[in-house]
């Protein structure tokens, strides 16, 4: 089953928790057909592993989308990019908020 459609009944299940107090979230859970650790998370605030960044993640998004809006501007200049420049770039980037470089993938 698509993770939408996942998604969807777990906000269901949560705002079906809050207008009412008497309901359990075992019981929330078995009504709306989602996990109820994954119910008792959510409730508890922690947010889904898709809305949160990777750990391996160096680079910001905005750094992310300067390198591709850089890439894509040399390569309509019929200039490509290389592999290298680009990770110049990226490490170039790290450099200026002491970070370490990137890594060989």
């Amino acid at each position: 089953m698509p993770a939408t459609l996942d998604e969807g009944r777990v906000i269901l299940a949560l705002q079906a928790l809050q207008d009412d107090k008497s309901l359990s979230i075992s019981a929330t859970a078995k009504i709306y057909n989602v996990n109820r650790m994954t119910l008792t998370r959510r409730r508890t605030g922690k947010p889904a592993r898709c809305d949160t960044p990777a750990n391996s993640q160096k680079l910001t998004d905005l750094e992310e989308k300067a390198i591709v809006q850089y890439t894509i501007e040399l390569s309509e200049r019929t200039f490509p990019p290389r592999l290298c420049s680009v990770e110049d770039i990226a490490n170039q980037l790290l450099r200026k908020r002491d970070a370490p470089p990137i890594g060989k993938l």
